[in-house]
């Protein structure tokens, strides 16, 4: 049955002239039928570049309105419109914009993982792989880095130089890892290497062997000489690392690192959006994109 429904994608996708972008905590069938596969930003870049008129995003909502901000011609549907991200949602604009009022010396640094609306007031936007990198080069001392406390924490510890603030935001999957099930997967798997998301919470992230984006994680893990690994991240990186690296072996850190309305969207979501029966198309007001974006083309100019 998958694999019918596979081809059955495949094949409509090919006929109608779709492009398919999958987030790496989708579902390994659902990867497999992708045309992209990757962390959010880098996705909505590969939709750019796509000959494609039509995007599907098999994500949370953020995602692909990040896509359609960036192709703002092309038509981007949501594969399950009920894929949300909390941490996204945590914040609104009127909060956001109060708290500037506040400290009005704080440039304000959005993670990636914020809605639209959000995104509008923010000076700058930031990916987990490039948020160090991009707190450094702007010029401002002061931040103020929004939603994610660990994220934000994790950049404060790496770029002391700058006055950092933080709100009590941040992604519940990562964020109910304790420093007991680390010690306990290590225990399990003494000569496993550690590899966490910085998303993660700080005591946790003090024990990792390496730190970073889904996307760096997975690359560490393929290019490393070890043979051995815990991965500090949602648990379907596990799996699609158990796919490409078949003389090593992955461990999950938790049986709890799964994200729900990551793992909502399903292959047969996928084929109603296809056929007109299911999904959502991203519809944003130009004013609003126009403005939300321009904290995206800050990140590429100070980030690349």
């Amino acid at each position: 049955m998958i694999k019918d429904i596979q081809e059955e994608i495949l094949r409509l996708k090919e006929e109608k002239g779709v492009c398919i972008l999958a987030h790496s905590y989708m579902s390994e069938e659902i990867c497999e039928i992708a045309d992209f596969v990757g962390d959010s930003y880098a996705l909505s870049v590969k939709a750019k570049t796509a000959p494609e008129d039509t995007v599907i995003m098999c994500g949370v909502r953020f995602m692909a309105e990040t896509v359609k901000m960036l192709s703002p011609e092309k038509k981007v549907y949501l594969a399950n419109p009920a894929a949300g991200c909390p941490m996204a949602e945590q914040f609104d604009r009127e909060v956001i914009a109060e708290v500037r009022r506040m400290y009005p010396d704080h440039a304000v640094v959005a993670y990636v993982n914020t809605t639209a609306r959000l995104k509008t007031i923010a000076d700058v936007c930031v990916t987990s792989s490039s948020a160090v990198k991009i707190c450094r080069a702007i010029p401002q001392r002061n931040i103020l880095f929004i939603p994610d406390i660990n994220l934000g924490t994790y950049v404060k510890s790496q770029v002391p130089e700058k006055n950092i603030m933080l709100l009590s935001g941040g992604c519940p999957t990562h964020a109910k890892i304790e420093r007991s099930d680390v010690i306990a997967a290590k225990r399990a798997h003494p000569n496993a290497l550690f590899l966490v998301h910085p998303e993660c919470r700080p005591e946790v992230v003090a024990y990792a062997d390496y730190v970073g984006s889904t996307s760096g994680i997975m690359d560490y893990a393929e290019k490393s000489a070890a043979r051995e690994f815990i991965i500090g991240t949602e648990n379907s990186i596990v799996q699609h690392l158990q796919f490409r690296c078949h003389d090593k072996k992955f461990y999950p850190l938790s049986k709890d690192l799964v994200c729900h309305n990551m793992k909502i969207t399903t292959l047969a979501d996928v084929l109603n959006c296809l056929n007109g029966d299911g999904g959502e198309e991203i519809v944003m007001d130009e004013g609003l994109r126009s403005q939300a974006v321009k904290c995206i083309e800050r990140m590429i100019h100070y980030g690349g």
